[in-house]
């Protein structure tokens, strides 16, 4: 299986050999929905958080005696059924966080690759490169590449000119090699890999 590897100006220089057990596999879509399930539901941060009548600041007092007033008994005014009193049965902080196998998020990573590929959604760069931020000439490069919509960027690493320089896109995405996800490579409409990337993705998910 070989793919096309364009330069900056979006034109063909080679063709490269991709690897069929990380680009050409069948895709698992049950295990894809069970991963993007799980990947978003460890995004909760579990930290919402109500205060009980026993937490409420106040109403340690009486507000009036038991009988005689002709109003309903009170023991206090931070009551749950007071304006201002604790909450029952209010969320607390919680631990949403779900495990998931690492050969099984081999797989989903995987499919989504190969997902990507069988729909022609991948493109190769060979070089990408800033002496210092340059935006406009990234988003040059986006369009030379006719790359529209959300983009996935995946470099080999994090590079200082390169984050600088695409972080004002707004349809633009940047991961590494080793921080790939299933979540962001099925987010995006397009993949865009360099070149030492996409080998060094090889070798990660090789099998």
């Amino acid at each position: 299986m070989k793919i096309d590897v364009f330069d900056k100006n979006g034109k063909s220089v080679e063709k490269m050999e991709l690897d069929e057990s990380v680009f050409g596999a069948e895709p698992n879509r049950a295990l894809l929905a069970q991963y993007l399930r799980i990947f978003d539901t460890n995004q909760r941060q579990g930290t919402s958080s109500t205060k009980t009548r026993a937490e409420v600041r106040g109403g340690g007092r009486k507000p009036w005696r038991q009988k005689g007033t002709g109003r309903a008994r009170h023991g206090s005014i931070r009551s749950p059924i007071w304006v201002g009193g604790g909450i029952s049965h209010g969320p607390q902080p919680k631990d949403w966080s779900l495990s998931f196998p690492k050969k099984m998020k081999k797989v989903a990573i995987v499919s989504a690759l190969s997902l990507k590929q069988a729909k022609k959604q991948l493109k190769v760069l060979d070089i990408l490169s800033f002496k210092k931020p340059k935006t406009k000439e990234m988003t040059e490069i986006l369009g030379n590449l006719e790359l529209r919509g959300r983009t996935l960027l995946v470099i080999n690493k994090a590079d200082e000119n390169i984050l600088k320089s695409t972080r004002n896109i707004k349809l633009l995405t940047v991961s590494t090699g080793e921080t790939l996800n299933g979540h962001d490579l099925l987010k995006n409409t397009h993949v865009l890999f360099l070149k030492d990337a996409i080998s060094k993705v090889q070798e990660r998910y090789h099998s």
